[in-house]
Formats: C-alpha cells, structure tokens, sequence
C-alpha cells in the first residue's frame, strides 16, 4: 500500500480554512476514482501548550504509487490538486510513501 501525505501549515484564517476544506475540497476530492483509503485529521502538539508544526495531515492510499499518479493525472485529480492554492495559505507538503502496516486496527467510518 502507497500513501500520498498532504501536511497543511497553519493558514492566515483557520475558520476559513476549516469552511472551505469542508465545504468545496472535499466534495471535489470525493470525485476522484480509485482510492483505497482516505484519512484526515487535525495536528496536535504532543507537548502542551505547543504549537503543532503543522495545521491539517491527509493520507490518500493505493496499491502502489503508480496508481495514486494516475489517479491525480486524472481530470478529477488535476482539478483537486489545483484547488489546494485557494485555500492552503499556509503551504503543503506532499510525499509518498510504501506504507507497512504492522498492526491493523478496525476503525469506525466518518462521513
């Protein structure tokens, strides 16, 4: 399993952020066909009081790296990934990964 990682950095507005990834980029993402997976969360710092490094993580998972290429060389994944300029303020980061999943854990569905 592949992994593609979206780090968002913290945006000028994080209510306007939250509202737009809610609202237009995810629903333009869903149009995407092929994903195994998709994950998002909000950073925490793991020392209190601390700023996280980074505002937003997302994981968008498939069989191989190959097909997460296609699958963003699609016109649906083109016009998801031209999206992230209006609203990432802060930047992002994206990286692949070959993921090994050492402990499986059987998770609820969100949405």
């Amino acid at each position: 399993m592949t992994r593609l990682t979206v780090l968002y950095g913290h945006p000028t507005d994080p209510a306007e952020f939250d509202r737009y990834y809610r609202d237009v980029h995810i629903p333009l993402a869903k149009q995407m066909r092929g994903l195994k997976g998709w994950t998002i969360g909000k950073c925490e710092s793991a020392a209190p009081g601390e700023r996280p490094s980074y505002y937003m993580i997302v994981g968008l998972y498939a069989d191989s790296r190959a097909d997460l290429e296609a699958i963003l060389a699609s016109p649906e994944g083109q016009a998801t990934v031209a999206d992230v300029d209006n609203f990432a303020t802060g930047g992002a980061t994206f990286f692949y990964d070959d993921e090994q999943v050492l402990v499986s854990l059987s998770l609820p569905s969100v949405g």
